[in-house]
């Protein structure tokens, strides 16, 4: 079979496997198999299972992934992000769209901390939207504002989407950190200010708490109340990444320094139970194990792929683009747009990267710069039908009265305001490189 049929068939076989409801680990590894046959020829899967344990699996830097996860699996069952959103609340009560706000914020604050959308998402969905449709709260802004800022988790560091990309390139964990810092609260203001705006033109969108909720705490209460609830997490995060760009730990001894912070705040704000315990190390293991046998599909996937010419088809259409590097770059930022719709970001991250990089990095554009535009591109991948998995985490948590047609008109202006960003970051790249520049020189 020749490369371009080979590249047509695997790409086919691939959303065909998907839409089938099949889990991407095996529709990967299945789809590598056959190809090898009608391809290469099977002996290069020799290669593959090589490849898969001898490079993939031989990383250090992925160790830092399930620490991670861990660290974000007892900040959730701790139970300071509900006492959290309580405080910021009361903070911003008298605002136009406070409730709307809190979220944003402390949804940067879970991005910083937990870095898992699906926890993020469901949290803020059953301790926020009830409170915010009470109050008479916009659907789509509600249920937009929460999806949007969940999805915040995977670009805010420390994201455990971060470490698998710096593990796929040169880009060091560091400096991936740095870069990925400045867009990912830029996108958290677009958020805040695009609540704000809405709210000032339709007060009804978004109206402020009642004076008698308000008075019955009073400030002095609420100032312990924000020392208590608010500064651990902002000291988990500062830890962590402190840690980080100081040069103190890698990325694998920050991760676990943040394990252990999440722990001290598991023991002083949560039950305390060996149940709850047990549950965060079962719930953090499986999210692992997930995310390795995504990594093994696509290895093998990738591995096929370009021993049978369909690396080399991908550059000749690449670079075949016209407008240049630019059109190049806009083709490949839109194929990840597309990918996610269908694919998960593991997925994305570990069938594009061994492809793109290459040739981003031949026609002389900053690595650096290019990971994090697909980081920011593929906070779209949690949003945009039919496959968008803030979609279904928060349909899976909210009242009755909210259908899944409201959440797919609630993502379609952030999803623009994540365009936007993309744009201010092609146009003002010091935005990205400036932070690592100034932190690690």
């Amino acid at each position: 079979m020749s490369a371009e049929l080979l590249t047509l068939f695997m790409f086919t076989g691939l959303l065909v496997g998907l839409f089938m409801g099949h889990p991407l680990a095996f529709v990967l590894g299945g789809v590598a198999v056959v190809a090898a046959y009608l391809g290469p020829g099977p002996q290069v899967l020799g290669s593959i299972i090589n490849n898969v344990y001898g490079r993939a699996m031989d990383n250090y830097v992925l160790v830092a992934i399930p620490l991670f996860i861990l660290m974000a699996r007892f900040l959730n069952d701790s139970g300071v992000t509900e006492k959290m959103f309580q405080v910021m609340r009361l903070l911003l009560g008298r605002v136009r769209g406070g409730l709307a706000l809190t979220v944003v914020i402390v949804s940067v604050l879970l991005a910083a901390t937990t870095g898992i959308v699906g926890a993020s998402i469901a949290v803020m969905g059953m301790i926020a939207l009830v409170p915010m449709l009470r109050h008479g709260y916009h659907t789509q802004l509600s249920t937009g504002v929460i999806m949007a800022s969940g999805c915040l988790g995977i670009l805010i560091p420390p994201s455990i989407m971060l470490i698998l990309m710096a593990s796929y390139s040169p880009v060091s964990v560091g400096a991936l950190f740095a870069g990925a810092l400045v867009p990912g609260l830029l996108l958290g203001t677009l958020y805040a200010l695009y609540v704000l705006v809405v709210c000032f033109f339709k007060p009804e969108y978004g109206p402020p708490v009642g004076a008698e909720e308000r008075a019955e705490t009073g400030l002095g209460e609420l100032l312990v109340m924000l020392l208590k609830y608010v500064l651990p997490p902002m000291g988990l995060i500062l830890g962590v990444l402190g840690a980080l760009f100081t040069g103190i730990a890698t990325a694998t001894e920050a991760s676990a320094i943040g394990v252990l912070l999440a722990f001290v705040l598991f023991l002083v704000f949560g039950d305390r139970k060996p149940r709850t315990c047990y549950r965060s190390f079962l719930e953090a293991s499986k999210t692992t194990t997930m995310v390795m046998f995504v990594l093994v599909g696509a290895t093998a996937f990738t591995g096929v792929f370009t021993r049978g010419g369909g690396m080399r088809v991908i550059q000749e259409l690449v670079m075949a683009m016209p407008g240049g590097t630019a059109g190049a770059l806009l083709l490949m930022l839109l194929l990840v747009f597309v990918l996610g719709m269908f694919l998960d970001w593991t997925g994305i991250v570990l069938l594009s990267f061994p492809i793109m990089l290459p040739i981003v990095d031949a026609m002389g554009v900053d690595l650096l710069w290019f990971v994090v535009m697909v980081a920011v591109v593929l906070q779209t991948s949690f949003l945009t039908p039919p496959f968008g998995y803030a979609l279904f985490y928060l349909k899976g948590v909210a009242p009755p009265g909210v259908e899944i047609v409201h959440l797919y008109k609630a993502v379609i202006p952030f999803c623009l305001l994540i365009l936007l960003a993309c744009g201010l970051l092609a146009l003002f790249p010091s935005l990205v490189t400036g932070l690592p520049a100034l932190l690690l020189g």
